[in-house]
């Protein structure tokens, strides 16, 4: 645990979807400058227990803190506007659109050209260049669709997205999957980024390799309550795979 107080707890969360018990009293919390690993088997309740975090969901029972104070969350918005950005899986970022336009996306600055508002491509991208240079990443180009970008890079753009809205929580959905070794040391390198600059990072993955190199806590759920927290140096992977199975 770390001695900071926490930036963001969950405490007590229960959900249920119509006869299946999602979660059960479940409790997390993460740290500025903390790095919590979220793990799990499939079905264990770690998607359900960030949607409600994320404002996705609605917890059935317990509360959220954040900064202290109790929070309720109505939607994906509100939480982005508190500070916690959730990096899924897929990256929700727009294939078609730049990096600019992908940092940006759904809050687009805009000029007037002859009095007509008219989006300001060249300020979306070099504030994009700014914001993914804090995070050590060059890109060659930024003028270009996202497609052309390899994994890595894809990645790097979410993250500085994320960083540029200034995210005081980033919840990371397996953020290394399907990634070469390269990009995916590059990822890491970015998550001690983000832990040195005070952002708590909730990370979700199924790599206990990752889980051990980047985390300083480990929370365990398994059939959607807590099955054990552990700080990742007084553990061993054999340990959190009896946790996850249950044993």
């Amino acid at each position: 645990m770390s001695d900071a107080a926490p930036l963001l707890a969950a405490k007590g969360i229960s959900k249920r979807f119509g006869g299946v018990q999602a979660l059960k009293g479940v409790e997390l919390s993460v740290a500025p400058g903390e790095v919590v690993a979220l793990a799990g088997d499939n079905g264990a309740g770690k998607t359900t227990l960030i949607k409600i975090v994320s404002g996705v969901f609605q917890a059935d029972a317990g509360e959220l803190r954040y900064e202290g104070s109790a929070i309720r969350f109505a939607n994906p918005q509100e939480a982005r506007r508190a500070g916690i950005e959730t990096i899924y899986q897929d990256l929700a970022l727009a294939d078609n659109l730049d990096v600019g336009a992908n940092v940006f996306l759904g809050r687009e600055p805009h000029r007037r050209v002859l009095g007509v508002p008219v989006i300001d491509r060249a300020t979306m991208r070099a504030e994009a260049r700014r914001s993914l240079d804090v995070l050590d990443i060059q890109l060659h180009r930024y003028d270009v669709p996202v497609r052309t970008l390899s994994g890595g890079q894809r990645q790097a753009v979410a993250i500085g997205r994320a960083i540029y809205w200034k995210a005081r929580v980033l919840i990371m959905d397996e953020p290394t999957a399907a990634l070469g070794v390269p990009e995916q040391r590059k990822v890491m390198a970015l998550i001690r980024n983000l832990k040195a600059g005070g952002v708590g990072v909730i990370f979700i993955s199924h790599n206990l390799g990752d889980i051990f190199e980047i985390s300083d806590r480990i929370v365990v759920l398994h059939r959607g309550v807590n099955a054990g927290e552990r700080a990742t140096r007084a553990t061993n992977p054999d340990e959190i795979v009896r946790l996850m199975v249950g044993g």
